[in-house]
């Protein structure tokens, strides 16, 4: 009996992004490997080809054990269309707050935000309400905004647990118009990328354009949009560049040939995989290189346009033409799509061979990562649109090529609104410090960077030294009269993300809040 026919094959290319998660396949190749071991055992010992085989087996088995250590992290995306709707109330269901183990990072791509002229200039001055309302109910649960980057109706959003915060670098934002001949907004590409834990990934939000015979001119616009995006670090400066790239939105591929009528029936018999053949995405990808390089999971789920507003029902209205005549209704499509992209891994060089034969260097300088997609479904339950939100979970498996903070920083002594408070920083690696950075205080919970209470200039003379301690001073008038549970943020400027936090720390309530009568007599349980 074949001792390896029992369980399916796992790739292990340097594609390989989707197929295990990787505790799970050392494990599977290490049980490989005995087996492996087992059956040459019972090989013929004169047989010297199966003596080499045994040694190059045992050598393998040996090198099971020097797997580089990694770290998992949870990812939620998120694609809409909203259709210039307002934010529903409640977006708990839409970002799976109750499910575990929880998320690390969301990101969520809208499209159709409303963008009225005077809209999207209120919207310059303080945050949408989907900003809002995501921000809203994040932050209670430890989750800070990292980034995000609005192109008039297209709108990106990084949110990141608190604690991850000093380890996301070097953010950078950045957008591609498609629309009337890029020169206009309403459809294109919004990008973010930025350094996780040493590791680059990049998020592409886009809204292609729309209708059944465009096919091809959406295959053009996101490799126009691939290929013109640029950022300012050498190493990765363009999207395909990054380790990995999450491309994602309202990407308008339709379903093909069928007729409405087969359409429906094969949603509502659950046969759906009738129609993934003729999806248009699919048929491209069969087409084009570039395409094939992305992944996406299995199309599960209903067709996510276009419905009727509040309701789970496919379009039941009768459009009428530009001449007044009866048009016809849109057919069911999966519009809203969420892909991903490993970057290959490049072939070595003769130069990298000649070296690579004489290196003493166990690989373990190696930065692998690891991306398995856990769920690839919609929520049916949102109607303020004509499509139906699209999320997808992620197991990000990575190697951490640091997990020290660029900057410490602590409070010192006792913090109340009747003294003086003092904090100390200290820079323990080099990097593009400026005058203009800043330690900002924040309240436990809060939702962005710039959510501060009150906030110092770090020293002004002179840049400091690594590892010098630097104390600064918080005027007793700008701490928070009522106190409460805080933490102290360093922001870089030209990082543009904070790059160390102080552990959480109490704000004594005043004697200045008791004779305001802010709060009771009894004060910290003294009276």
């Amino acid at each position: 009996m074949d001792p390896f026919t029992d369980t399916p094959r796992v790739r292990s290319d340097s594609m390989s992004s989707s197929v295990s998660q990787g505790s799970s396949s050392k494990v599977l190749l290490r049980q490989r490997l005995s087996q492996l071991l087992t059956c040459i055992e019972d090989m013929d010992s004169d047989d010297e080809a199966s003596e080499e085989v045994s040694r190059t087996l045992d050598e393998a088995f040996q090198l099971c054990g020097r797997f580089i250590p990694t770290d998992a992290f949870r990812l939620h995306i998120v694609t809409w269309n909203v259709a210039t709707a307002e934010p529903p109330e409640d977006v708990t269901t839409l970002l799976q707050l109750d499910v575990q183990p929880p998320a690390d990072l969301y990101v969520i791509g809208l499209q159709e935000v409303n963008a009225t002229p005077v809209r999207f200039i209120s919207d310059l001055l303080v945050e949408d309400a989907w900003s809002h309302v995501f921000m809203d109910t994040l932050a209670p649960r430890g989750f800070v905004k990292v980034t995000s980057m609005r192109m008039q109706g297209l709108l990106l959003l990084v949110f990141a647990k608190q604690f991850h915060l000093p380890f996301i670098r070097n953010i950078q934002t950045t957008y591609t118009r498609t629309g009337f001949f890029g020169y206009w907004g309403n459809k294109g590409g919004v990008t973010v990328r930025f350094s996780f834990y040493g590791n680059m990934v990049c998020f592409l939000n886009c809204h292609l354009a729309a209708h059944m015979n465009y096919a091809l001119q959406r295959v053009d616009e996101i490799e126009y949009i691939l290929e013109t995006q640029d950022f300012d670090l050498s190493d990765t400066p363009n999207v395909r560049d990054h380790k990995v790239v999450f491309w994602f939105g309202d990407l308008n591929f339709r379903i093909a040939d069928h007729g409405l009528h087969f359409l429906r029936s094969s949603i509502n018999s659950g046969r759906l995989n009738l129609l993934w053949n003729k999806d248009q995405l699919t048929m491209m990808k069969k087409k084009e290189a570039f395409l094939q390089e992305f992944e996406e999971g299995p199309l599960n789920f209903k067709p996510t346009y276009k419905f009727d507003r509040n309701g789970e029902t496919y379009d039941t209205s009768t459009p009428k033409t530009w001449l007044g005549f009866a048009g016809k209704k849109r057919k069911p499509a999966w519009t809203d799509r969420i892909l991903w992209r490993v970057k290959p891994k490049t072939p070595p060089s003769e130069e990298d061979d000649e070296k690579a034969s004489t290196s003493t260097d166990d690989g373990l300088d190696e930065y692998p990562l690891l991306v398995t997609q856990d769920k690839y479904t919609s929520d049916m339950s949102y109607g303020v649109s004509d499509h139906k939100p699209v999320i997808a979970t992620f197991s990000l498996e990575v190697r951490k090529c640091f997990d020290t903070p660029l900057v410490h920083v602590s409070p010192l002594g006792v913090w109340s609104t009747d003294q003086q408070a003092l904090l100390n920083y200290t820079i323990r690696e080099d990097f593009m410090s400026s005058t203009w950075d800043w330690i900002g205080l924040y309240k436990v919970g809060f939702k962005s960077a710039f959510d501060y209470e009150t906030f110092v200039w770090v020293r002004e003379e002179e840049l400091p030294e690594t590892d010098e301690v630097i104390q600064r001073s918080v005027d007793k008038d700008e701490i928070p009269l009522l106190g409460g549970h805080y933490v102290l943020g360093y922001y870089s400027t030209n990082m543009q993300s904070i790059i160390g936090l102080s552990a959480n720390f109490q704000i004594l309530e005043s004697m200045r809040a008791v004779m305001e009568v802010l709060v009771p007599e009894n004060l910290n349980g003294l009276n």
